[in-house]
């Protein structure tokens, strides 16, 4: 009998999952992206969480080592044996794998356990909790498409076992199983083209909230109140930060994904001035590609924003690697060019010495606080205030006589320090609150005085 690294006490009320992670040699499967990624204990530890989230007790886990994944099974075939004796060893009902499976390896896998056992891979867990956490109309149209979009290509006969939930929308299993919430049992038995109709559908509305979350946005932009996305790796304490910020009551737990929905309040910052935070949804490494395209409308929020508050949780082992990731996310979201205040959260549980050596690292321009104590909020805050509308950056920018409102937004917010007219625009020198740089990058003199725009 094959020994497992680590057993874990179980309850007879949930089920009973057994984890898989492997570890890819080839740089090619490490991580096509390039992006940073934890290390494989450290990712595991991570999964485990994210089971404990959905609510899934864990009685084992085991890891590989490969140099590219196996074309049936993803794992290689003594692993595959290794698994099915612990099957009967631990009697578990969900087998979960640290990276996401093509239908071909969990139809394989499943074949090889037996009926009564559920595959599951990380972005099926991920959208599990996602569904579990959905608490609006939109929050459950993203997650809802998200599901559709990954169950496409899964519709076979092996996957009726995820059929648990009777009717639609976002929610928790009627028998408290993890699988796929959602969508509902009989969902799981159409053809593609409904499928595919479906689909249609929950774009077409999800359109409609992206529309909506324009024109709030618009409405806001004419208030003159500019916006920061509180943004972070999963869990690094973005709720609790808004909570302290704001007197707020967002929800704040120690979960992943604890929260789904943005929220968005108004803050009075040191100086008088007012800004709107909003807190979205954490980041996570291997985060789906289908929730990347699904929550488009939510992300949105951090792309139009004015400023980034990047929280991280500065106790964590892998701090930095997290804060990679969420670094990552917003290049591939296009918000990487973005003005960025960093908070170093729970900072209250690090020595003076750690701090120190924190101090001349990587996150050494992040400011110290502790949400949940409510310590070096007003210092952040006021770097926020410095950010929105003291610190001036220098711009040079070109910009055609007819977007005479942006002529104007540089001459009201900036300061103009030479203004030279040409045949189709006007060249304008000075400098320009930080969070306006987003809107005058496109403008950026990059061409001869003569040429155009």
């Amino acid at each position: 009998m094959p020994r497992t690294r680590i057993q874990y006490e179980t309850t007879p009320e949930a089920q009973r999952a057994f984890l898989v992670g492997v570890e890819l040699k080839s740089p090619t499967y490490r991580n096509a992206s390039g992006a940073a990624h934890l290390p494989l204990e450290s990712s595991m530890e991570e999964l485990a969480l994210l089971c404990k989230t959905a609510g899934l007790e864990i009685v084992g886990q085991t890891t590989q080592t490969l140099d590219v994944p196996n074309p049936n099974t993803f794992i290689g075939p003594g692993k595959v044996e290794e698994l099915v004796a612990w099957r009967n060893a631990l009697d578990f009902d969900v087998v979960v794998f640290d990276d996401e499976l093509s239908p071909r390896h969990q139809r394989e896998l499943e074949e090889a356990l037996g009926e009564d056992v559920t595959v599951l891979d990380r972005t099926a867990l991920i959208l599990d909790i996602f569904a579990q956490h959905a608490r609006t109309r939109e929050g459950a149209l993203q997650v809802e498409l998200a599901q559709y979009e990954y169950r496409k290509p899964r519709l076979t006969r092996q996957w009726t076992h995820l059929a648990r939930q009777a009717g639609g929308g976002a929610g928790r299993s009627g028998t408290g199983g993890v699988g796929l919430r959602g969508p509902g049992e009989t969902q799981l038995e159409i053809d593609r083209r409904r499928i595919d109709e479906r689909i249609a559908r929950l774009k077409q509305a999800l359109e409609e909230v992206r529309k909506q979350r324009a024109q709030h946005r618009a409405q806001r932009r004419r208030a003159d109140i500019p916006v920061v996305a509180i943004v972070g790796y999963t869990n690094a304490g973005k709720s609790t930060l808004l909570n302290a910020i704001a007197k707020a009551d967002v929800l704040a737990e120690d979960k992943l994904f604890a929260t789904l929905d943005p929220t968005t309040r108004r803050v009075r910052l040191p100086h008088g001035h007012l800004a709107l935070f909003t807190d979205t949804v954490g980041f996570i490494q291997k985060l789906p590609t289908q929730l990347v395209a699904a929550f488009r409308a939510t992300l949105e929020e951090i792309t139009e924003a004015d400023a980034l508050l990047h929280v991280v949780d500065i106790t964590h082992p892998n701090a930095i690697e997290q804060a990679q990731t969420v670094m990552d996310t917003l290049k591939e979201l296009g918000a990487g060019t973005k003005q960025i205040i960093t908070a170093l959260n729970k900072a209250d549980r690090l020595s003076p010495a750690q701090r120190e050596e924190l101090a001349t690292g990587v996150l050494s321009e992040g400011i110290f606080v502790s949400a949940l104590h409510k310590t070096g909020l007003n210092e952040l805050l006021a770097e926020v205030e410095a950010v929105l509308f003291e610190r001036l950056v220098p711009i040079r920018v070109r910009l055609p006589y007819k977007a005479g409102d942006l002529m104007a937004l540089f001459r009201r917010e900036g300061a103009v320090e030479s203004e030279l007219p040409e045949e189709r625009s006007v060249l304008l020198s000075g400098r320009i609150p930080g969070r306006l740089l987003d809107v005058f990058m496109p403008y950026a003199a990059r061409h001869s005085p003569n040429s155009t725009p």
